[in-house]
């Protein structure tokens, strides 16, 4: 199709991504709940564009404001400056009507991390690569102090992760409340590194240079912790779903927080890895009860998880280890 509307084509033009007369396809990208997202083609290139929506795609009401869009932006530029072939080219930006445009990666080159898992084929070397990239931008941003004032999103980070993860799954859960807002209190608390916020194997492609990471919207001048435990929350409820590949899946667990923790020196390593494991399992109980709940998982795979995250909050494990244990009982 043509541009979805007179305000995208113009984006084209004044960017230069087009030219006057110059036709464009439009084609809508599935996947995202908080963008639209299009692969365009022109005569000359095929990149694509991204625009925040105001309320995401979800069944409960969830609103968020549109200018994370420029904070995404902005965090692409940091971390494409310490590890660029980790992070898609970036072509033009309208911060005004919350849009940009970037590269486009063919999957053909570009395998999209979460298929890979779901259907059994589990690299632990890629999983380590995403540790160790992850460490690498945290380690570099926990060190550059121009940072904390540029990504002041407190606000946004609270309404799309604090509020929509956590503090909504307090509230289905009232025994466990005073567990996760505490645990959601310590994470709001921590500034110490550029956080991405939605580090998912939805949102990293493994190409031929290493994983990229895509969809930066919650980018936060925050805790590293919440980035690990997001991260590894999917590698443990995915061995629900992927049970032939459980134990290739626990190596990689294992891997990416090994290869991860090996460049946390901004605090102590312990200190992180603790806050880690408070918050794994009270994500995966997010991604039961919360407002993002996972469309993959059936029935009796959410009773079980809900149970296995249950009893892990409640015993409070002190590291990623045992607190993967427990998710997996």
């Amino acid at each position: 199709m043509s541009a979805p509307s007179p305000a995208l084509a113009a984006f084209l033009l004044d960017t230069k991504l087009a030219a006057p007369g110059e036709e464009s396809t439009w084609t809508p990208l599935a996947g995202g709940v908080s963008s639209d997202i299009w692969r365009v083609t022109t005569t000359a290139a095929t990149f694509c564009v991204k625009r925040a929506l105001p309320k995401l795609r979800v069944a409960a009401d969830w609103e968020a404001p549109v200018e994370r869009n420029a904070y995404e932006w902005e965090y692409m530029r940091v971390a494409g400056a310490i590890a660029p072939d980790a992070i898609p080219r970036l072509l033009a930006h309208d911060p005004a009507n919350g849009l940009f445009a970037m590269q486009w990666l063919a999957p053909e080159t570009y395998r999209l991390w979460k298929s890979e898992l779901l259907a059994g084929r589990v690299d632990v070397g890629a999983a380590a690569r995403v540790g160790d990239l992850l460490g690498r931008i945290h380690a570099a941003t926990a060190r550059d102090p121009s940072l904390p004032a540029r990504f002041a999103t407190d606000a946004s980070f609270h309404a799309l992760r604090i509020d929509a993860y956590l503090l909504a799954t307090a509230r289905v859960h009232p025994d466990l409340a005073p567990r996760i807002e505490a645990i959601a209190a310590h994470t709001a608390a921590a500034k110490h590194a550029l956080v991405h916020g939605d580090v998912s194997p939805k949102n990293i492609l493994l190409g031929p240079h290493g994983p990229v990471l895509l969809d930066a919207e919650c980018a936060w001048f925050g805790d590293p912790a919440f980035d690990l435990a997001f991260c590894l929350n999917h590698l443990a409820i995915k061995r629900r779903v992927a049970a032939t590949a459980a134990g290739a899946l626990a190596d990689s667990f294992a891997a990416l927080a090994r290869a991860y923790l090996a460049h946390v020196d901004w605090e102590p390593r312990a200190a992180l890895e603790a806050r880690a494991a408070d918050l794994l399992p009270a994500l995966a109980l997010a991604r039961v009860d919360g407002k993002s709940p996972l469309e993959y998982l059936d029935e009796p795979q959410r009773a079980a998880l809900r149970a296995a995250a249950r009893a892990a909050l409640l015993a409070a494990p002190r590291d990623l280890a045992a607190a993967q244990l427990r998710l997996a009982a």
